[in-house]
């Protein structure tokens, strides 16, 4: 399930979205102003920022900006609500660092389709697609992992953490992700937790995918941290 901050003053406008992104399956969380959307940042890095230009105290603006320059917001992606409509405005959100830009007054619909899109672009990991990676595949809707073999298919059991790590690491095959990668992107922040947990869990998912030949396709890259392979090797007689 994804998360998405919503910072947003004006009360009204913040429950309406609110109450569509959790009708739509997401977790919400509500920022009245900067100080409080950093300090929602700080603790649990959600997966995308619905953010209005014009807040008490620090703006918008100025927060999507601050993120941009931060290793670990770099890549939050953001939309950003606003009054102006001036194309001015516009460039000035985008150029700040905002994903997408939307004027007020909004429709729900749109906004969702825009969050749709965005989440699409940055994190295709948090969409409800169906992923196969070899003879494996994963279907976060029914959140059912399955091996198949020449039409034979065999479900794999998975705790909820391996799930979701599995599912990053078939989002991104044949590509490397430190262990610290993996915290910001499978536990959504890495600030209060050790790096070898990865190890532990690795471990974990590995034995889930032994009984059906595919813990091989977790590799350790020495130094570096793990990867999933598509390369299968032949089940044993």
């Amino acid at each position: 399930m994804s998360q998405v901050l919503v910072v947003e003053d004006e009360s009204a406008i913040a429950e309406l979205i609110s109450i569509n992104l959790r009708h739509a399956g997401f977790e919400v969380t509500i920022a009245a102003n900067a100080e409080q959307a950093q300090a929602a940042i700080d603790g649990v890095l959600p997966d995308l920022v619905i953010l209005d230009w014009m807040l008490p105290g620090q703006s918008g603006l100025s927060l999507a900006k601050r993120w941009r320059t931060e290793a670990r917001t770099r890549e939050l992606p953001v939309i950003m609500l606003t009054a102006r409509a001036e194309e001015g405005d516009k460039i000035s959100g985008l150029d700040a660092g905002a994903d997408d830009y939307l004027t007020k007054p909004f429709s729900t619909n749109e906004l969702m389709a825009r969050i749709r899109a965005v989440l699409r672009r940055k994190a295709p990991e948090a969409l409800d697609s169906v992923v196969e990676v070899g003879p494996l595949k994963i279907d976060p809707a029914t959140r059912r992992v399955t091996r198949d073999l020449n039409g034979d298919t065999r479900d794999v059991k998975l705790g909820a953490t391996e799930f979701r790590l599995l599912h990053f690491f078939m989002t991104h095959p044949e590509r490397v992700h430190s262990r610290a990668q993996l915290l910001d992107r499978v536990w959504g922040d890495h600030v209060f937790i050790e790096e070898r947990t990865v190890d532990v869990h690795v471990k974990r998912l590995r034995e889930a995918l032994s009984p059906v030949q595919c813990a091989h396709m977790i590799e350790t890259v020495r130094g570096a941290g793990y990867r999933l392979t598509q390369q299968v090797q032949a089940l044993s007689a």
